[in-house]
């Protein structure tokens, strides 16, 4: 990411906030980011750090899925490394919602694209949030099929 993009600066301002326990600060200025993108790719960062501060899991489901649906439409390459962090809160959102399936559907999707991570904090947290989502949902070894009844 660029970090002299307006709309990533307001969403690392926001990320900020958070660290310093000002929650309201940080959705009012992922809020701002969300009101300025000016493409898909803006849009796809500003709605994931959107999804953050929803009130109910309905709502943080819709603003991942819009997340997720600008990244699909950014064609040049520019979310590739962000595409496993947004299967992975794919993957969450449905999970605490309870549909186990689809949230191994995403975790799993999310795996695939891991290669392309960096070795650094920020590629082990989401290589780690998609493993133990995974095992939570039984995604490994097969158990979310043998539960299924498949």
């Amino acid at each position: 990411m660029d970090p002299e993009n307006p709309v990533v600066k307001l969403c690392a301002e926001g990320m900020q906030a958070e660290m310093e326990g000002r929650p309201d600060d940080a959705r009012d200025l992922f809020m701002r980011a969300w009101d300025r993108a000016t493409d898909d790719y803006e849009a796809c960062i500003a709605a994931h750090y959107v999804a953050r501060h929803q009130e109910t899991p309905e709502e943080t489901l819709r603003w991942n899925l819009e997340a997720l649906n600008r990244a699909e439409a950014v064609d040049d390459g520019r979310i590739d490394g962000f595409r496993p962090s947004l299967y992975l809160n794919m993957g969450w959102s449905h999970e605490v919602l309870g549909d186990r399936a689809e949230a191994a559907r995403y975790y799993t999707l999310a795996e695939k694209e891991v290669a392309g991570l960096p070795a650094n904090g920020y590629g082990a947290l989401v290589r780690g949030g998609i493993a133990e989502g995974r095992k939570r949902v039984g995604a490994d070894r097969g158990e979310l099929s043998r539960r299924n009844g498949a």
